[in-house]
């Protein structure tokens, strides 16, 4: 036992020591997220920059305040005095991936729960550090920002830039006929906004643009008729309203019919691709007549080989505690055996019949000029689920040139972020360095050797530490 003198000591060296600690975690903190403004001459390595031309096979690219600066071939790129050299002679370089819709928040990676209490700010910064150590530079929040607690979190999420992590860009809360007629999962349910009437939607695109945001999400879709659809003239108003406030509207669509309503409508774009049916002629003919209209790939998943499956799992299991490595396991089982899968809509059709839908209509809409980017509709799946959909891009007939584009620079158009998207003078220092080359096979995507965001390295040895670390029970607190 200590002494009184003993405790005094104790007493005055502890603050004293947190004090210590706090001050050198910030320092730490800070300088990760500071802007490297050292120049460093990246060499030798096949360039894949995101556009749609041939990949430059040996190449050179200077890094300078976070941005790339010149970009050329070996031995054409000059160096200032001083600079760093680093040597990526074998690797391939491709730009960080843009993930066009995801939900953050809501599943805790180390316990596999999902519920409103699991939505927080450190889940959400969780999730986005997952989205970095993946490769992955920015992704959009589409519509399920829990409002009731803390409801200005996301939007100064938004404004952060925060070490090891990707950019957080939110729609804020999406429309629906009510506020149940959203996700059809309980933890969602009344986190929309409500819209049954002209009025109430004009009233909560205006609340939204007050927010500042950019892209307003609206559900369209009545779960096999479990839930009431927002109404044409509801979601007309809303569509106008957003377009007379420099505002975009995206849809959550399920059936080809309000696909065509839609579009003719003037909506901007759909965070899926018709999986219902199979698009007709006169689909391809309204999408011909709007085409600016934009959709995210959102495959359901397809089922899988048993190779395919223990790749998968070798894969992600960098990124999660033994526990779930195990979960993953077993939800990996059931999509070899055709069953599970995302893109679920709450008793309906099944991946195995979802995803040959899905596949075909991508493949169809691609080739006829749609622009296409890669949204995985990720909650359970954060990170890793872009390079599923790049893989599943593939299989259903892209090129992996075509997969790559869509999910780097068209995806950075569609989020209007002019400094990422691909490898170019003056952009954003955001890119992955790869084992393998993804033209060759596009798993080689998950070969990952770096990733670099705004010009510094991801830490991904400290991520994968904190990912797989088993969650602390309640026990470990008594």
């Amino acid at each position: 036992m200590l002494g009184p003198e003993g405790f005094q000591m104790r007493a005055v060296k502890a603050p004293i020591t947190f004090l210590f600690l706090a001050m050198a975690f910030a320092w730490v903190s800070a300088q990760q997220a500071r802007p490297s403004n050292r120049a460093v001459l990246f060499e030798g390595a096949r360039l894949i920059s995101g556009e749609a031309g041939a990949p430059i096979e040996s190449s050179a690219f200077l890094v300078e305040n976070n941005r790339f600066t010149r970009v050329g071939r070996k031995g054409e790129v000059q160096a200032p005095a001083g600079a760093t050299r680093v040597d990526l002679t074998g690797k391939t370089v491709m730009p960080a991936l843009i993930d066009i819709h995801n939900h953050l928040g809501w599943t805790d990676h180390k316990t596999n729960k999902a519920s409103k209490e699991s939505y927080t700010r450190e889940l959400v910064i969780d999730h986005l550090q997952r989205y970095a150590y993946y490769g992955v530079a920015a992704t959009l929040s589409m519509g399920l920002d829990r409002w009731d607690v803390n409801p200005d979190m996301p939007y100064q999420l938004r404004n952060e830039t925060l070490p090891n992590a990707a950019r957080f860009l939110t729609v804020g809360r999406g429309i629906a006929a009510t506020p149940m007629a959203g996700p059809p999962v309980d933890y969602r349910l009344g986190v929309p906004y409500g819209a049954e009437t002209e009025a109430e939607g004009i009233a909560h695109v205006r609340e939204l643009h007050d927010k500042k945001v950019e892209m307003i999400k609206i559900w369209v879709d009545d779960r096999l008729g479990t839930v009431p659809k927002l109404k044409v003239p509801v979601y007309e108003a809303i569509i106008n309203e957003a377009h007379k406030n420099g505002m975009r509207v995206v849809a959550h669509i399920f059936d080809l019919s309000d696909a065509k309503q839609l579009m003719k409508s003037g909506v901007d774009g759909f965070a899926h691709t018709v999986r219902d049916k199979d698009v007709d002629d006169e689909y391809m003919t309204i999408l011909k007549q709007h085409p600016k209209v934009w959709a995210g790939a959102n495959l359901p998943g397809r089922t899988l080989t048993p190779a395919e499956s223990e790749a998968e799992i070798a894969w992600m299991s960098d990124a999660l505690p033994p526990s779930q490595v195990k979960r993953l396991r077993d939800q990996l089982a059931n999509r070899v055996a055709g069953r599970g899968g995302r893109g679920g809509r709450g008793g309906g059709t099944g991946p195995s019949d979802m995803f040959g839908i899905q596949c075909r209509n991508n493949k169809r809409v691609h080739d006829a000029g749609m622009i296409l980017g890669v949204g995985t509709d990720a909650n359970g799946d954060v990170g890793s689920g872009v390079h599923t959909e790049l893989a599943d891009m593939v299989f259903c007939g892209l090129t992996p040139a075509e997969a790559i584009v869509a999910g780097t620079r068209t995806g950075a158009e569609i989020l209007k972020l002019d400094q990422q998207g691909t490898v170019a003078n003056g952009k954003s220092a955001d890119f992955i360095v790869l084992d393998a080359n993804p033209l060759d096979n596009i798993l080689n995507t998950r070969k990952i050797n770096k990733v670099y965001l705004r010009g510094t390295e991801v830490d991904r040895a400290g991520l994968s530490r904190g990912f797989t670390t088993e969650a602390r029970s309640s026990d470990d607190h008594k």
